[in-house]
């Protein structure tokens, strides 16, 4: 008995798995979107200070120089944890003066370092921003990055 691979089968070979995998895409799309607005994002904690702090991010393109979360320009420190490098978990009020004095410092001037430019940030976009990463710091990012140090 000798079968032949026709036309026929191969097209029909073609719609079915064209269909599968389009099912399975649309299948993974909808966990991966399920994970994000349930798992991986505080969404009971995004305030309107959270809000003006990514603003705040936006409008200086700190996203040139930084990395948050992984994604970003690798001339400057991860953000996506310094939250808790300043201490923020453990006393909020110290970790957002210690954002201020760093903001204030900038550019420090010491030779041979990259410097960070004066943006002129006032008090209030700088408790924006300090809410802002302390939101990012909740997301579920398992354990990126992989260091406390960024």
């Amino acid at each position: 008995m000798t079968e032949r691979f026709t036309k026929a089968a191969a097209r029909n070979i073609f719609y079915g798995g064209s269909l599968f995998f389009f099912a399975t895409f649309v299948a993974l799309t909808a966990l991966s979107h399920n994970y994000i607005v349930n798992t991986g994002t505080d969404e009971k904690t995004l305030s309107d200070a959270v809000t003006r702090g990514k603003h705040v991010w936006e409008k200086n393109s700190c996203i040139n120089c930084h990395t948050l979360l992984g994604e970003g320009a690798y001339f400057a420190p991860e953000l996506g944890n310094v939250w808790l490098r300043y201490g923020g978990d453990k006393d909020p009020e110290s970790a957002v003066l210690a954002l201020k004095g760093w903001m204030a410092a900038q550019p420090s001037g010491i030779e041979g370092r990259r410097q960070m430019p004066q943006f002129n940030l006032t008090d209030a976009e700088v408790e924006d921003l300090a809410a802002f990463l302390e939101w990012t710091s909740r997301i579920n990012t398992q354990n990126w990055p992989p260091k406390l140090s960024g």
